[in-house]
């Protein structure tokens, strides 16, 4: 759903974390292992969405309207803390890049680069990858946002449009599983080619290898003692 049909700019509650760190199974005496934090996501935004803001969706909106309508490409519209940030689907992701940067009226040239961000308990929608795009033209701002699920991690690549994101594709997929469909070259870019998992995700172990330090075995951080 986009922006424009939401209604209220309700967060969006996926989960639920108990303590400061997670850690279970010792004793506690800060109080932080009480602490209950829901996790939440802002919700989509209402018109008006403020500045340049409405000019950027309704500018996209007709660009798209030959092919796809607004709400067919873009899932919602958020505006939190002064950024724009439009939910794409990652079917529609290339065309509405391809637009952003070429309209004249839009004219986003450069992505300054891709984040994956993994949020085990938004369910369907496990993994994201966020893009900023910078119009030099405009002097804008703005984000795109796409979601798959863990059991089918693929977003198309952007490497055809925006060339600069080769390692920053390259990068998320090594630290956090995304796939990237149309990459020339999606290998790893830190870990070993042979290395097993990806060290970002949330459900990723906290260590697993010891370290020996003047004799004495320090264990991996998920296995050592904690107070909270």
């Amino acid at each position: 759903m986009s922006g424009e049909d939401s209604g209220e700019n309700r967060p969006e509650v996926i989960g639920v974390r108990r303590g400061m760190f997670g850690a279970r199974g010792s004793g506690d005496t800060s109080g932080y292992g009480r602490l209950v934090r829901p996790v939440a996501l802002p919700g989509g935004s209402p018109r008006p969405y403020g500045g340049y803001f409405d000019d950027v969706v309704d500018t996209l909106g007709a660009a798209l309207e030959a092919t796809v309508p607004l709400s067919g490409a873009v899932e919602r519209v958020v505006v939190h803390r002064d950024q724009l940030t439009l939910e794409i689907r990652r079917e529609h992701l290339v065309t509405v890049a391809q637009l952003l940067r070429d309209h004249p009226d839009l004219r986003f040239e450069l992505c300054l680069g891709v984040s994956g961000v993994h949020y085990p308990d938004d369910e369907g929608r496990e993994l994201h990858a966020v893009y900023p795009l910078r119009s030099i033209t405009h002097n804008r701002q703005i984000c795109l946002e796409v979601a798959a699920p863990d059991s089918d991690p693929h977003i198309p690549s952007l490497y055809g449009v925006y060339p600069t994101t080769d390692w920053h594709e390259r990068e998320t997929y090594d630290f956090f599983g995304v796939i990237f469909d149309g990459h020339p070259s999606l290998t790893r870019i830190e870990m070993p080619d042979d290395w097993v998992g990806h060290p970002q995700r949330k459900d990723y172990p906290l260590g697993g290898i010891p370290v020996e330090y003047h004799g004495a075995e320090i264990p991996p951080p998920d296995e050592r003692r904690a107070y909270n």
